[in-house]
C-alpha cells in the first residue's frame, strides 16, 4: 500500500529546524534620476521558488529534516573555509619568494588545524561528508585539490587515506543537479533567509 505524500509546511520547518541561520531584508540603496525624477532605489533579497517538496512517508520526512540541520551546522564552516583560503591567496601572492609562501603556509596550517579542529571534532559522520561536498561548491575545488595544492601531495594522500578508512573521500565532488539536488535548493533556501 501506497503511503499517502505529504507536503512540507513552512510553519512546521522552523520548529523542526531551528530559526534560519542568514536573515536578510530590504537595503535602502540611495535614489536614481529616471524621467527627471529622483526615486528611491532599494536592493532586495534573491527569492527562490521551486516545486511544492513532496515526501511520501515519515522515513523520508525525517531524512528531509536531518539534512536540512546538518547544512545549517555544516555550511557557515563552509563559507568561513572560503574566506579563509581568499584571504590566505590574496597574503600569499604579495609575498616575494617560494621561501617566504612555504613558512607562510606553514604558520597558517598551524593556524586553521587550532581553529578547525575543534569544531570538526564535534560534527557527526554526516555532517563531515556533507563538509566535504560543501567545500568543493564554495572553492571550485576538492578538499583533496586544495590541501595537495596549499599544502602537499604527500599530505592530501594522508588525509585522503585517513578519511578513506571511515569510508570517506576528499575527492568527492558536489554535483547540484543530479546526487545533490537537495542539498543545492536547501542551501538556496538558507542563504535566501527562507529556511
Amino acid at each position: 500500500m501506497q503511503a499517502k505524500a505529504q507536503q512540507i509546511q513552512i510553519e512546521d520547518m522552523e520548529e523542526l529546524t531551528g530559526p534560519p541561520i542568514f536573515r536578510h531584508g530590504i537595503g535602502y540603496a540611495g535614489v536614481v534620476e529616471y524621467e527627471g525624477e529622483m526615486i528611491p532605489w532599494f536592493v532586495l533579497s534573491d527569492v527562490y521558488i521551486f516545486k511544492p517538496l513532496i515526501l511520501k512517508n515519515k522515513k523520508q520526512v525525517q531524512k528531509y529534516y536531518k539534512l536540512v540541520n546538518n547544512i545549517k551546522k555544516v555550511y557557515p564552516i563552509a563559507v568561513d573555509i572560503k574566506r579563509t583560503i581568499d584571504a590566505t591567496v590574496a597574503h600569499m601572492d604579495s609575498l616575494p619568494d617560494k621561501k617566504a609562501k612555504d613558512e607562510y603556509m606553514k604558520k597558517m596550517e598551524k593556524e586553521l588545524k587550532a581553529k578547525y579542529t575543534p569544531q570538526l571534532k564535534k560534527l557527526t559522520f554526516a555532517q563531515g561528508k556533507l563538509l566535504i561536498k560543501l567545500i568543493d561548491r564554495q572553492t571550485g575545488d576538492t578538499s583533496y585539490q586544495l590541501i595537495k595544492q596549499y599544502i602537499g601531495s604527500f599530505k592530501a594522500t594522508m588525509w585522503n587515506t585517513f578519511a578513506s578508512l571511515f569510508g570517506a573521500s576528499l575527492k568527492k565532488e558536489y554535483d547540484p543537479d543530479v546526487d545533490d539536488r537537495l542539498t543545492e535548493r536547501c542551501i538556496l533556501l538558507i542563504e535566501a533567509g527562507e529556511l
